[in-house]
């Protein structure tokens, strides 16, 4: 089930999202985006829905669902 929806074209790898993810459910991708930066990725498993990366997000990466 998907908790959170990423839209990794937005991301610049800022990183402040994985800094202040309680659970360490954000890690980096392993896929260069279109715009030659490593997005993030998100442990669906792992995510407890608390918004902080949304809330951290200076490019509006994250859409919690």
């Amino acid at each position: 089930m998907e908790k959170i929806r990423l839209n990794i074209e937005k991301c610049k790898g800022c990183y402040f999202c994985m800094e202040n993810c309680p659970v360490g459910a954000i890690t980096t991708s392993t896929e260069v985006n279109a715009k030659g930066y490593l997005p993030v990725t998100v442990d669906q498993k792992k995510c407890i829905q608390c918004g902080s990366c949304y809330k951290m997000c200076p490019d509006y990466v994250f859409e919690i669902l």
